[in-house]
């Protein structure tokens, strides 16, 4: 799943963060971060539980002292990692999600592999909320295009 994932947190964040200067760039890796580290261990693991979100969070806030430039940009990590668990309903595979604190993480498949078809609509629902960013944020203009590409920043055009 992809669009389901991307779109989510785009929009959560712009309407929560409102920050015109956020870059959604690292914002979409976060997002999808969580299944493309994990897939390779066959099963949900560290990048689907609370301590591993946590962690990239504690790696970026010591990695960027004294740079607040970078610190701003790769906060969108951690955060769309977090927003990834919420949207994929990671939570509810609790000695996964609460790893180290429930012990080990059991044989748990990924979410989005346990869902099945039900992604379908998922993805269907994130096409639709991208078709409607893109006409939110104006990005028909190249303008506003080369400003994400070059950026990662989104503005409403209403």
């Amino acid at each position: 799943m992809l669009l389901w994932f991307v779109a989510t947190a785009v929009l959560t964040v712009f309407f929560v963060f409102t920050d015109p200067r956020f870059d959604y760039r690292f914002l979409v890796l976060g997002a999808l971060l969580p299944d493309l580290v994990d897939v390779w261990a066959g099963k949900a693991w560290v990048a689907h539980s609370l301590a591993g979100a946590v962690a990239v969070l504690v790696v970026v806030m010591l990695a960027t002292i004294g740079n607040r430039t970078w610190r701003k940009r790769l906060l969108g990590l951690p955060i769309g990692m977090l927003l990834h668990l919420v949207f994929d309903g990671a939570f509810a595979i609790d000695d996964v999600f609460w790893w180290p604190f429930s012990g080990g993480f059991g044989d748990h498949p990924l979410p989005v592999v346990a869902r099945g078809w039900w992604n379908v609509p998922l993805e269907l629902a994130g096409a639709a909320m991208l078709l409607w960013s893109w006409r939110r944020f104006g990005l028909h203009d190249a303008g506003r295009r080369r400003r994400l590409a070059e950026l990662g920043q989104l503005t409403s055009a209403s």
